[in-house]
């Protein structure tokens, strides 16, 4: 069983990111980048289903610049076994990252492709969802547990309240949710190992996919800086404040 896992190359959690000079967007110029998260939580998952004999080979895929190679090599890392780039420039948006990777799906025809329930960044939790759609198959958002056996994947899903676990006939769609593992620090052995393993670039262009923003940006800002709390000495006196400073009653 093959399983394809797309990962999104994204600014390192520990950067704390600023608004660039225009103020449309965020700045990336001379930021570390990670892989997400969540794209690499499900990254330790399919190289788990790897290792318990359930998959045969774990591709890593990216839509991205030239540079997320660097990503990609972090999964390989880890264990992924080759990688694809859709190599492009452009930022976008979920719709198109779902057509791109619905075109590599129809590449490598895998029985199982997995995400991560949304990026650090843009946080849209789209992308799964409308590949899914695309594809035509069955999908588990937010997967908090998983069990691939006898041309069936069981999801155990976060909902509200609880858990729901759902049976999916393969090919599935399933994206991670944060309680799905703990992904493994990649060792010096493996590091060097995933220099040498094969990433297959495939250019933008070439996928037909139309890349042309939906959305606008209109202005970033940081947040406004939190006012320091008082100390009320009664509840009358707590009541005067929310009616007279905060105006919020």
């Amino acid at each position: 069983m093959k399983v394809l896992v797309a990962i999104k190359r994204v600014a390192d959690v520990n950067v704390v990111v600023r608004p660039n000079s225009e103020g449309n967007d965020v700045e990336l110029t001379n930021v570390k980048m990670a892989i997400n998260p969540f794209c690499e939580i499900a990254v330790e998952e399919a190289v788990r289903l790897k290792e318990s004999g359930v998959a045969t080979e774990v591709v890593a895929v990216c839509i991205g610049p030239a540079k997320a190679q660097e990503q990609i090599r972090a999964a390989m890392a880890i264990g992924a076994d080759r990688g694809v780039i859709v190599e492009t420039d452009e930022n976008l948006e979920p719709l198109a990252i779902a057509k791109c990777l619905k075109a590599v799906y129809d590449q490598e025809l895998p029985q199982l492709i997995m995400f991560g329930k949304q990026s650090v960044d843009g946080d849209n939790n789209q992308t799964g969802q409308m590949f899914a759609a695309l594809a035509g198959i069955p999908q588990g958002t937010f997967a908090s547990a998983l069990v691939v056996a006898d041309g069936k994947a069981t999801v155990t899903r976060e909902i509200d309240g609880g858990a729901q676990t759902v049976e999916l006939s393969l090919p599935a769609a399933v994206t991670a949710d944060l309680r799905l593992n703990e992904p493994r620090y990649a060792s010096l052995p493996q590091i060097m190992k995933a220099k040498k393993k094969s990433i297959e670039t495939i250019p933008f262009a070439s996928l037909g996919v139309d890349g042309t923003p939906r959305l606008k940006v209109v202005t970033v800002s940081t947040p406004d800086k939190r006012r320091a709390g008082t100390k009320v000495s009664s509840v009358e006196e707590l009541v005067d404040k929310l009616r007279s400073e905060a105006k919020v009653i």
